[in-house]
């Protein structure tokens, strides 16, 4: 298993972050848009209590709450949580933020009606102890009947090809463009793989370079709804881009009711 930290990671891609995205304002919207939709299919109008428990500099959280709803943003990454809720802010809106792993949720028991887990981040946890924790503690958070969200990579295909990284994507900026890719390291198990990420930026006559390190777990779709319905929950529904709208898989479930205890016959 690779020794890169998670944290280190995106620690070091907050400052950077929106520079992936051609227009970072219009993708948060339209990410709300679908995003949001699927929550109103499921639990009504709203507004809504949301959790966006891998927030990182806010795409999605922002969004979501520029759309009305009452979010809370968590991060594995202080830097990028705090990036978050500045950015909310600079746009008329209070967005609170944690440091928090995941697997270790600082929030209390039915708090949410929404748990959104997007932008590929459970692949981060490498084994399936982990992924279990994780989704316990999302559970253990929404209360009954809530919806969970998580946003994968389209992996059932990613398996059986094992491409070696993704195109470069060019966005405008300030100072000219830049260019991101990434490269792609299958491990021998066929499953996981080490993530170098490239970002370019202009310099004079030349580019800056920078390289980020990670580890995914290439979960598919039956591995991740196996681990979606033991963690308790019910109604798994997948949303691929072409039906969905979104840019990846999207995985929508309920919180199925806690078991209750009934109470003996009086006398």
């Amino acid at each position: 298993m690779s020794g890169f930290s998670v944290r280190k990671f995106y620690d070091e891609l907050a400052d950077d972050y929106h520079l992936m995205f051609r227009d970072w304002d219009a993708s948060m919207a339209y990410q709300a848009g679908v995003l949001g939709g699927l929550v109103r299919t499921s639990l009504g109008a709203g507004p809504h209590t949301v959790l966006d428990c891998s927030c990182g500099i806010g795409t999605q959280a922002i969004g979501l709450a520029l759309a009305g709803h009452q979010v809370v943003g968590s991060d594995l990454s202080p830097v990028a949580a705090a990036r978050a809720a500045a950015e909310a802010s600079v746009r008329g809106r209070r967005l609170p933020t944690a440091a928090a792993d995941m697997r270790q949720l600082p929030f209390r028991e039915a708090l949410f009606d929404v748990v959104l887990c997007a932008d590929n981040s459970l692949p981060h946890l490498l084994s399936g102890q982990d992924v279990r924790a994780a989704l316990r503690g999302m559970r253990r958070v929404l209360r009954d009947d809530g919806l969970l969200l998580i946003t994968v990579r389209a992996y059932d295909e990613s398996r059986r090809t094992r491409p070696t990284g993704t195109p470069p994507q060019v966005s405008e900026t300030r100072d000219g463009r830049v260019i991101t890719f990434q490269l792609w390291h299958w491990h021998e198990d066929g499953e996981r793989y080490d993530l170098e990420h490239f970002q370019l930026t202009p310099a004079e006559n030349t580019w800056w370079v920078r390289v980020r390190r990670s580890t995914y777990w290439a979960l598919t779709s039956p591995q991740l709804t196996e681990f979606v319905t033991e963690a308790g929950f019910t109604d798994i529904t997948w949303h691929g881009p072409a039906a969905g709208g979104y840019y990846q898989p999207v995985l929508t479930a309920r919180r199925a009711p806690a078991a209750r205890s009934r109470s003996a016959d009086p006398g």
